[in-house]
C-alpha cells in the first residue's frame, strides 16, 4: 500500500512539474484577451484563460485592449498554460509582477468571465463587484453590453 501511494504521489508531482510556463516580454496586444509573448526569440500567442473581452469592433473593445496593454505591454510576464485553443494559441493565466492579470481585467470591468471555460469562482465575484460599481464596460448602456460570445455568434 505504501509503495502504491508513493507511486501516485510521484505521478502527481511529475504531472504538475510538466505544466508549461512561459516567461517573456509582451510584444503585442491583439485585443483585450490576447497577447503575444516573446521568449528566447520565439513568439507565443496567448489567450487569457477564463475571461472574454469585447471584440475590437464591439462597444468598449478598444478600451479593453488598451487596458490590457497598460497592464502588460513591454513587460515581462509569467504565463501558466492551462490549454491550447482551436487556433493553436496557448490558453493561460497571465501574471505580471505577481499580479493575476486575467482577474484584474474582470475586476476593473474590462472583460467578462467566460462561463463556458471559467473554473475560478473568485472571477465571478470580481465580475459581480465590477457590475455593481459600474466599472469599465458595465458603465455602458445595457443594450451595448453584449457578451463577446453572443456578439461573435451574431456576426
Amino acid at each position: 500500500m505504501k509503495r502504491f501511494s508513493l507511486f501516485f504521489f510521484s505521478l502527481l508531482l511529475t504531472s504538475q512539474c510538466h505544466a508549461a510556463v512561459i516567461i517573456g516580454e509582451v510584444v503585442s496586444i491583439a485585443d483585450g484577451d490576447t497577447i503575444t509573448v516573446l521568449q528566447d526569440r520565439k513568439q507565443y500567442k496567448v489567450r487569457l484563460a477564463e475571461i472574454d473581452a469585447p471584440e475590437k469592433k464591439q462597444p468598449y473593445g478598444q478600451k479593453s485592449k488598451q487596458a490590457l496593454s497598460d497592464w502588460v505591454f513591454g513587460k515581462y510576464v509569467n504565463v501558466e498554460q492551462v490549454d491550447t485553443d482551436r487556433y493553436g494559441r496557448i490558453v493561460g493565466k497571465v501574471y505580471v509582477g505577481g499580479i493575476y492579470v486575467n482577474a484584474e481585467m474582470v475586476r476593473n470591468g474590462h472583460a467578462w468571465v467566460y462561463p463556458k471555460y471559467a473554473k475560478d469562482e473568485n472571477l465571478y465575484q470580481l465580475e459581480k463587484l465590477a457590475r455593481e460599481q459600474r466599472l469599465g464596460l458595465w458603465a455602458l448602456q445595457e443594450d451595448q453590453r453584449v457578451p463577446p460570445w453572443e456578439w461573435r455568434k451574431r456576426k
